[in-house]
C-alpha cells in the first residue's frame, strides 16, 4: 500500500489547525459533521470551542456528539445538551447530539469482533465528516485519537456499550471485564463502518496538546505529562494515529515514558494494527512538516 501523507505543524494555534487541514487539498462536500470531544464535566484538558472555532467555521460544519455509556454529565441527551451549553459549544456552533432520539445500524460484514455498529441516527443527515481529535492517553484504550473518535465517538450510548462488551448487550460492569485485544479490535471494527459510510468524504486532524494519560471523558483527569507536540492532518486515520504514537516515542520529553506506559500497558497500538488489517489505511506514512 502506498505511504499515506501526514502533515504536521509544530506551533499550535487555531489558525494553524486550518493551515494543516488546507494542506490536504480536499473540499468536504455538502453538510459537514465535525466530530469533537465535548469534554466531561470537570475535565480540564479538553480542547475548547474557541480554539476549534476557525476550523469548524472554515468547513461550515455542525458540531456532532453522541451520549455516553457511563454515568456522568453526558449520559442523557438532556444532560449532554446542557453540558454543550455550559462548555460553550452551543454558543459558538450548531450542535447535534446524534443519538438524541434514535440510533441506526451500520453493518460490518468483515468485522473481527463485531458485525454491526450502532451509531446516532442523525449521522444520516451528513454528507461528509471532519474528525477533529485531541490526541492523549486513555484509561481503557491506551490512547485516544482519530480511530477512537470514529468508533466510540460516533457510536450511540448503546453502541458504546456494545463495542466495550465486544458485541454483547452487556451491563455497565461488563464493559470493564472484556478481553483487552478483543475490545480494541471491536473499536477498529466500528471505526471501519464509519469510514466506509463516508467514503472519501472524510478528513482527520489530531491536536497533540494537553497530553494527559487520561481522556477528556474523565471528570478528574491527571494533568498533562508532556509538552505539546503539534497539529497533524491526514486523509488516513491509521496513518495519523500511528504518526502521533511515533512522535511521542521519538520525543525526549521527560514525561514521555509516563504517557507511553499508559499506551503500552493497554496495548493501544493494537487498535491501529487491527484498523490496518481491516483496510482502513496504512501504518506506513510520509510525515510532511509545514
Amino acid at each position: 500500500m502506498e505511504k499515506a501523507k501526514v502533515y504536521l505543524i509544530r506551533e499550535i494555534t487555531p489558525e494553524n489547525v486550518v493551515k494543516v487541514y488546507d494542506a490536504l487539498g480536499v473540499q468536504l462536500n455538502g453538510k459537514v459533521a465535525v466530530k469533537v470531544h465535548s469534554g466531561e464535566e470537570g475535565n480540564q484538558n479538553y480542547l475548547r470551542p474557541e480554539f476549534m472555532k476557525p476550523m469548524i467555521e472554515h468547513v461550515q460544519g455542525t458540531v456532532v456528539e453522541c451520549n455516553t455509556a457511563y454515568d456522568g454529565a453526558r449520559d442523557t441527551t438532556e444532560k449532554h445538551t446542557k453540558l454543550m451549553e455550559d462548555h460553550g459549544w452551543s454558543k459558538n456552533f450548531t450542535v447535534d447530539i446524534m443519538d438524541a432520539t434514535e440510533e441506526m445500524v451500520l453493518d460490518i460484514p468483515n468485522g473481527k469482533v463485531i458485525k454491526k455498529n450502532y451509531v446516532g441516527k442523525h449521522l444520516e443527515n451528513y454528507d461528509s465528516m471532519l474528525v477533529l481529535s485531541h490526541f492523549k492517553g486513555h484509561p481503557m484504550g491506551g490512547y485516544g485519537g482519530a480511530l477512537k473518535q470514529l468508533s466510540i465517538g460516533v457510536a450511540s450510548g448503546h453502541g458504546k456499550r456494545y463495542i466495550h462488551c465486544c458485541g454483547n448487550d452487556g451491563s455497565y460492569e461488563d464493559m470493564f471485564h472484556q478481553d483487552q485485544d478483543s475490545f480494541l479490535e471491536a473499536m477498529a471494527d466500528a471505526a471501519s463502518s464509519v469510514t466506509k459510510y463516508f467514503g472519501k468524504n472524510i478528513a482527520y486532524v489530531n491536536v497533540m496538546a494537553n497530553m494527559s494519560v487520561d481522556c477528556d471523558c474523565c471528570n478528574v483527569a491527571e494533568d498533562p505529562c508532556m509538552k505539546d507536540i503539534g497539529i497533524l492532518a491526514s486523509l488516513d486515520p491509521v496513518a495519523i494515529d500511528q504518526a502521533c504514537i511515533d512522535l511521542v516515542t521519538k520525543s525526549d520529553d521527560p514525561g514521555r515514558d509516563h504517557l507511553l506506559e499508559r499506551i503500552n500497558s493497554r496495548h493501544g497500538v493494537h487498535t491501529i494494527e487491527a484498523a490496518s488489517e481491516l483496510g482502513m489505511g496504512s501504518r506506513e506514512y510520509e510525515l510532511i512538516e509545514l
